[in-house]
């Protein structure tokens, strides 16, 4: 499920990113995707590829990854992030929401840390 006024664009500074034509009122669901899981092994391979930057650590105990499909993978990182995403280890899904009210042609963010409001500098930047 995603909602269907989202689309891909073109960032200023981040490549692509997942923007909304239409106004979304907070705490709003606006993706639930399904996700490939892959176990510790397959992770391994996966840390030497290009892919490392877009796959979730998975499980309880993070021992897995997943790469989640739909828009998910193409949301850029915010410290102040406008969405927060949850996963659902027993469906196998991760959902998208927003954490505030987000205005028509505004990027929406995730937080790549997992909580929308860390701000423990991420593996690809320093603060």
């Amino acid at each position: 499920m995603m909602l269907p006024f989202l689309f891909i664009a073109i960032t200023d500074t981040m490549g692509r990113g997942v923007f909304t034509s239409e106004e979304i009122p907070a705490n709003t669901v606006i993706e639930l995707s399904p996700v490939i899981i892959m176990d510790a092994e397959e992770r391994k391979l996966l840390d030497q590829t290009l892919l490392h930057d877009y796959i979730f650590e998975w499980g309880d105990e993070r021992e897995k990854c997943c790469m989640a499909l739909g828009y998910v993978p193409v949301y850029n990182h915010s410290y102040e992030s406008n969405c927060e995403y949850e996963m659902d280890f027993a469906t196998g899904q991760i959902s998208i929401k927003t954490v505030r009210a987000i205005k028509a042609g505004e990027e929406l963010f995730i937080n790549y840390n997992g909580d929308w409001n860390d701000n423990k500098p991420v593996w690809f930047e320093t603060k």
